[in-house]
C-alpha cells in the first residue's frame, strides 16, 4: 500500500468496527507480521480488506476482515477470504484459521467454507 492507502484502510476499519482506528503504518505492519493482505476496490475506492497473518509454517490466520457498509451482503467478504485462502495455499500453508463473533457464524461457515473447530481463548 502506498501514500493515501493507509488512510483508506484506517477509515474502512473505523467504519467496519464502529470505533476510530488508530493511525497504523500498514506497510510496516504487513512486512513484520503478515503473510499478506487482500483488498477489494470499487472504482478505485477501498471497500474490503482482510489481513492474513501466519506462524511462518503451515498455519495462516484471518484478521481484520472488513467490508464497507454499502457493499455488505454482496459477496465481497467471501471473495476476500477465497483469495486469501488461495494465496496462503500457494505460500505453503495447510490451514487457514479464523475467529469471529457469534453473529458472523453463518458468514464464515456457510459463506466462506470454514468448518467448526475446538479452540481456546484467554482474554488478556
Amino acid at each position: 500500500m502506498r501514500s493515501a492507502a493507509p488512510v483508506a484502510v484506517n477509515a474502512l476499519h473505523a467504519e467496519g468496527f464502529h470505533h476510530p482506528s488508530p493511525a497504523v503504518d500498514w506497510l510496516t505492519q504487513v512486512q513484520r507480521h503478515s503473510l499478506g493482505w487482500v483488498c477489494a476496490r470499487d472504482d478505485g475506492d477501498l471497500v474490503g480488506f482482510v489481513n492474513v497473518v501466519w506462524d511462518g509454517g503451515v498455519h495462516a490466520f484471518i484478521l481484520d476482515t472488513v467490508v464497507a457498509g454499502g457493499c455488505r451482503r454482496s459477496g465481497i467478504r467471501a471473495e476476500l477470504i477465497a483469495e486469501a485462502a488461495r494465496q496462503a495455499r500457494e505460500a505453503g500453508c495447510e490451514w487457514l484459521h479464523v475467529d469471529f463473533e457469534d453473529d458472523l457464524r453463518s458468514l464464515y461457515f456457510d459463506g466462506c467454507g470454514f468448518k467448526p473447530a475446538t479452540a481456546g481463548l484467554i482474554a488478556l
